[in-house]
């Protein structure tokens, strides 16, 4: 029996998604809940399981095409893997006893219905290279279908899995003039398209400040072994400070963790913050739900679960769905100083960048001090430059005196 293989049903914000990767081919056995083929939507890849033991039959969408929710994608035939080994088994023998009295196929045929064998020769199919699920090994009508749609869906699946590995970036050898071009994945397509709708939308301004990072550092060196151990091997990070810092700053300044609706302002009562994850099909946004009442245990949890979920394309939709605010590190990548863009419906997003050793007059001293910058974009519509000024200021005091976030002052 051949059992449909559909797309997933996408929630409301996702119309469409595009077949990326099928991990079997015609004929290829699978197994329930086994991984069958990825479904990019604009946000995450969504991966379709087996829903029953078999053989993979027709594929009807291909690498590259256009699905929407629920549509048939292609077909398992049940128990075709289960009837494999009993086929084969089943046609040794016979095949031993044609080598030695070869015997016309009629009505009795032992390995093929006369149906079967009929139609297996119109369509240039070897019978027995297929699988029968028939009594005994027996191969059926049906048998013969499920080949004849496999081998009519297998030319044109071949080419499309041989142009999936080229989504990476081609390696040429010196000297080389020639040119590769591949297909934008549908993530870093729409990140693109909303990047460029925030410039042209927003009155998009960037406002500096530097941080002396050597309190969050000294802090950290103090007890890292103690808060890994504390907490079951999560790692003591910079970024859960960053986090708490801007969940407390969002407090005192709720207008930069409100949002534009039409002609209406949506001034949020929660802190969703959002933390940008580079992965090899683009820039993802995962969210932290009610970052105001996480630990810094939680916080840095959450980051790394993110990151491993990103690098194996296991995001959710729900994962990166809303957020209030948004913070940055290319610092990771060794970034001095760059202007973040906001990321729509938001109102503003922090840039954290690389820690450089730089002279810094203390009390009229010249101290070698961990220096980082920071980075506020902000939608000039809603937040006005004395507010994103105070924002950023407030964050470099609590960073700067981690003290601060506890006293709550």
């Amino acid at each position: 029996m051949a059992i449909e293989i559909k797309a997933p049903t996408f929630p409301e914000s996702v119309a469409d998604g595009t077949v990326a990767t099928w991990h079997k081919q015609p004929g290829d056995a699978v197994k329930r809940d086994e991984l069958i083929v990825d479904i990019e939507t604009d946000k995450v890849v969504l991966e379709v399981l087996a829903t029953a033991d078999g053989v993979l039959g027709a594929i009807v969408k291909g690498e590259g095409d256009t699905v929407l929710s629920d549509e048939v994608l292609g077909s398992i035939v049940e128990g075709g893997a289960a009837a494999a080994a009993p086929a084969a088994a089943a046609a040794a023998p016979a095949a031993a006893a044609q080598a030695a009295a070869p015997a016309a196929a009629g009505e009795d045929d032992p390995v093929a219905a006369p149906a079967a064998r009929k139609l297996a020769e119109e369509n240039g199919i070897n019978i027995a290279s297929v699988a029968g699920t028939g009594k005994g090994g027996r191969v059926t009508k049906e048998d013969v279908v499920a080949a004849v749609a496999a081998k009519k869906a297998a030319p044109a699946a071949a080419p499309a899995k041989a142009a999936a590995p080229a989504a990476a970036a081609p390696v040429f050898a010196a000297g080389d003039r020639v040119e590769k071009r591949v297909p934008m994945t549908r993530v870093r397509a729409t990140v693109a398209k909303r990047l460029v709708e925030a410039q042209s939308n927003m009155a998009m301004l960037t406002t500096f400040n530097e941080v002396n990072m050597k309190p969050i550092m000294d802090l950290r060196s103090k007890y890292k072994d103690l808060f890994e151990k504390t907490h079951n091997g999560v790692r003591l990070g910079f970024m859960s400070f960053f986090v708490k810092a801007a969940t407390e700053a969002l407090k005192r300044f709720p207008a930069v963790n409100a949002s534009i609706d039409g002609g209406d302002i949506v001034y949020h009562g929660y802190s969703d913050v959002g933390v940008a994850v580079s992965s090899d099909r683009g820039l993802v946004v995962p969210v932290l739900r009610n970052a105001e009442l996480m630990s810094l245990a939680e916080i840095e949890n959450g980051i790394a679960t993110f990151g491993k979920k990103a690098r194996d394309g296991k995001l959710s939709i729900d994962e990166m769905t809303g957020g209030t605010f948004t913070i940055t590190n290319g610092g990771t990548f060794g970034s001095l100083l760059s202007t973040p863009i906001v990321n729509p419906p938001q109102a503003a997003i922090l840039g954290m960048h690389n820690i450089n050793e730089r002279p810094m007059a203390v009390k009229g001293e010249v101290v070698i001090l961990p220096m980082m910058y920071l980075a506020l974009s902000y939608d000039h519509r809603l937040i006005d430059g004395k507010e994103a000024v105070s924002f950023l200021v407030t964050i470099k005091n609590l960073l700067e005196d981690p003290a601060r976030l506890l006293l709550d002052i």
